[in-house]
């Protein structure tokens, strides 16, 4: 089945150039912290290049790794031939998964719903795909923890930051929006990557149940 194209080829090249910087800074400590109890089959939403493939445990029995910009797809491709588990890249939005009802022991976000076009459809379709009872593993930058600096982040997202940087909105209350989905959040840690306090250095990482219900 064919899907809506999303192509940013200046960004995605950005993207792939800013992440290694961000590795290179603390991010892959993060990332290896947010995979590590990972089991059974995996479905990675917005893969983006690939940063997370190294970090899959050998108890991921499979990954499908869903990205929808063909630039950072066919970099994430690359990637995933020395991955240390089995890993399908595949075409895809997070709004339309490419997957069956149920069909996954995993789910894993990083650093995507900020920039999803429907932030509630991505959640409800990971929660669709997701076997009852199965977790969400979500790294994600988030709204401020004071007024003054949320109103920044809204000012950005109104005018110029998602059209530089790839749809991402930074005020978004993604944690309210995971709960609202139908998950029971488990495990949440907070920190600022950077350090400094900047529009978009407030991020959340934790694990999330899919309620039976």
């Amino acid at each position: 089945m064919p899907h809506a194209s999303v192509r940013t080829p200046v960004f995605a090249r950005f993207y792939a150039r800013m992440g290694q910087a961000m590795e290179r800074g603390g991010m892959d400590q993060h990332r290896h912290s947010l995979l590590a109890g990972l089991t059974g089959q995996v479905i990675e939403v917005g893969a983006g290049n690939g940063l997370n493939f190294p970090h899959y445990p050998a108890t991921a029995t499979r990954v499908l790794a869903v990205e929808p910009e063909p630039t950072l797809r066919r970099l994430a491709h690359n990637g995933a031939t020395d991955a240390p588990v089995p890993i399908e890249v595949s075409d895809g939005l997070a709004e339309r998964l490419p997957a069956k009802d149920a069909s996954f022991d995993a789910a894993v976000t990083t650093l995507v719903l900020c920039s999803v076009a429907d932030q509630e459809a991505a959640l409800h379709e990971i929660r669709r795909v997701l076997r009852p009872g199965r977790r969400l593993y979500f790294l994600e930058h988030v709204q401020a923890d004071t007024p003054g600096l949320a109103r920044v982040q809204r000012l950005l997202d109104a005018t110029l930051w998602p059209r530089l940087f790839g749809g991402c909105h930074t005020a978004r209350d993604t944690l309210a929006s995971i709960a609202r989905a139908g998950f029971t959040i488990e495990r949440l840690d907070r920190f600022r990557f950077p350090d400094a306090r900047t529009p978009g250095s407030f991020h959340i990482l934790g694990t999330a149940l899919r309620e039976t219900s």
